[in-house]
């Protein structure tokens, strides 16, 4: 897989997120677990297909039906959409990052105690 890709639109992200949980799974099973009001099989089965040319997915054919499953790892397309962030909104920053969810967000007390102790381990391991 490439380092850079196409970004997913809402859709696909949703079906990707089912597909990463399950996977591999038919369009009926995909259908399954997407929240309602479902959209229509030929829609997903359409969307299946757009993922498969962005070179998200591929399909093992079982005759008309068509078993998917997913070629880029929810860690590839996590850290690609993380960079994308990064770069797009808080200019490569991690600093601004991390103070904008902290203020804008409303981080709980609970929530940045834990970033401030994985911060120290990482911290820890550069000093060694």
């Amino acid at each position: 897989m490439a380092a850079k890709f196409k970004e997913l639109t809402k859709a696909e992200e949703q079906l990707m997120q089912i597909l990463w949980e399950k996977e591999k799974a038919f369009v009926n099973d995909l259908l399954e677990d997407l929240p309602e009001p479902k959209p229509a099989y030929n829609t997903v089965s359409t969307v299946m297909r757009v993922l498969e040319r962005k070179g998200f997915v591929s399909h093992k054919a079982y005759g008309n039906t068509h078993e998917y499953f997913p070629l880029v790892s929810k860690k590839e397309y996590t850290d690609q959409s993380c960079k994308t962030l990064l770069k797009g909104y808080f200019s490569n920053s991690f600093e601004k990052m991390v103070s904008f969810f902290a203020i804008e967000e409303k981080l709980s007390l609970k929530e940045m105690e834990e970033i401030k102790r994985i911060m120290e381990e990482e911290i820890k391991k550069h000093k060694i």
